[in-house]
């Protein structure tokens, strides 16, 4: 009689918590004091911005992958996956924890840090041309080094977060989809397959994509509805239109709004605001901003001109 093969777990021991950021204040019971702010309604990633007294978390591990990234000069210890390292955590540094790698670390005083918390699933979807799916996984880093692009990223999605979101939800498209690509290829165990953009989208490809951004300038517009029509993933999608425009997909629809805009102030009897609403703004003042950047005038001023 054949003895059956030994079964081994490779799941955490239940006595590894689960820190879910799906789940609203999440790492309050983790930290001394809740989030200073945190995002909302951003689909795929999650944004914390935290400033805390000296601390110890206890052992958990993470249902989606974590950037987090020092704010501000501190010491602690960082236990991953079962290493320890001491961290001299200077401003700008960055630690990485892939998700369901078990984690604990401490603060030995005042510290201020973003959380950047990200769903396995964008990976995927933002390198579906560049890697198996099945292959992702991503290296532990421990809060030793910078990375200046997820610096940048970071900050970007700090101060949209601190503006309440003033730019709309295509800057933060495109800066999910640049984020995962960068996690993929710099952090990533498999390393992606290099990507030819020399022929660029086809004519009827890019007739097709800026006839539909056209059409719907009024709506929220995502980068991976766009990409669909050219049936090509996300990242390769921002590459090609901008060699196409010179232009990210996020700069050609602002400036497409802001044409259709100019045109509805002198040749129809809508509100400024009701023409804000009709090319994509979230309000008047969102609109006004944008307008007056582009072309160095208010709406209303813009008007008055054009009588």
């Amino acid at each position: 009689m054949k003895t059956p093969p030994q079964i081994v777990s490779t799941s955490l021991p239940l006595s590894v918590k689960l820190l879910d950021y799906k789940q609203a204040g999440a790492s309050n019971s983790f930290l001394p004091k809740p989030a200073r702010l945190s995002s909302l309604g951003w689909n795929d990633i999650h944004l914390e911005l935290h400033q805390q007294p000296k601390f110890e978390v206890q052992e958990h591990h993470h249902n989606m992958h974590v950037v987090a990234l020092g704010l501000s000069d501190s010491r602690g210890e960082r236990w991953l996956d079962g290493k320890i390292q001491q961290e001299k955590r200077n401003r700008g540094d960055i630690a990485i924890i892939p998700h369901n790698i078990a984690h604990r670390c401490n603060w030995n005083n005042l510290a201020e840090f973003a959380i950047l918390a990200i769903e396995p699933t964008l990976l995927k979807q933002a390198g579906q041309d560049l890697i198996d799916g099945d292959r992702i996984e991503l290296v532990p880093r421990f809060m030793t080094e910078q990375d200046d692009l997820l610096k940048g990223i970071i900050i970007a999605l700090k101060d949209e977060l601190e503006s309440h979101k003033i730019a709309g939800g295509l800057l933060i498209d495109s800066l999910k989809i640049t984020l995962a690509i960068h996690l993929l290829r710099k952090y990533c165990v498999t390393k992606p397959k290099i990507f030819s953009c020399r022929d660029g989208l086809s004519k009827l490809k890019f007739k097709q994509i800026t006839e539909y951004i056209n059409e719907h300038l009024d709506r929220d517009l995502k980068i991976v509805e766009l990409a669909a029509i050219a049936q090509i993933s996300p990242y390769h999608f921002i590459r090609l239109f901008k060699k196409a425009t010179s232009k990210t997909p996020h700069q050609y629809i602002l400036q497409q709004r802001i044409e259709k805009a100019r045109y509805l102030l002198q040749h129809s009897h809508f509100s400024i605001s009701e023409i804000a609403f009709a090319t994509g703004f979230s309000d008047q003042s969102h609109f006004t901003k944008y307008f007056k950047r582009i072309t160095g005038v208010t709406p209303r001023q813009y008007v008055a001109k054009s009588q």
